[in-house]
């Protein structure tokens, strides 16, 4: 059975959140990222509290395609240290996950 997951980053500018998921899903690395924002993020780095506008992306995908989701983030991603969260989708609907995994790329491992 497969695992599926939800991964969440966030990015400076719309553009660069759309950027990201068109290529997830371009490449069959995701099968849907819902974009959110802007947001206010309040966070430490370098030892000062930063506040920041952001868009955030969630996106939906396989467990086994992480590493190459992750790749592709900071492949494309504009910060030093991108967020790239990932949790366990634990429960979904059947027709929901049988579309999630549709619609991901199928990779040999």
């Amino acid at each position: 059975m497969k695992s599926y997951i939800h991964i969440s980053t966030t990015t400076e500018t719309r553009e660069e959140a759309q950027k990201i998921a068109q290529y997830l899903l371009e490449r069959k690395l995701a099968a849907c990222v819902q974009l959110s924002g802007p947001i206010t993020s309040i966070y430490r780095w370098k030892g000062r509290v930063e506040t920041a506008t952001e868009w955030l992306c969630l996106i939906k995908t396989r467990e086994d395609l992480f590493e190459e989701v992750e790749a592709t983030i900071k492949n494309l991603h504009s910060y030093e240290t991108p967020e790239i969260i990932a949790v366990p989708i634990v429960k979904g609907s059947k027709e929901y996950l049988k579309w999630l995994n549709k619609e991901t790329a199928d990779i040999k491992t």
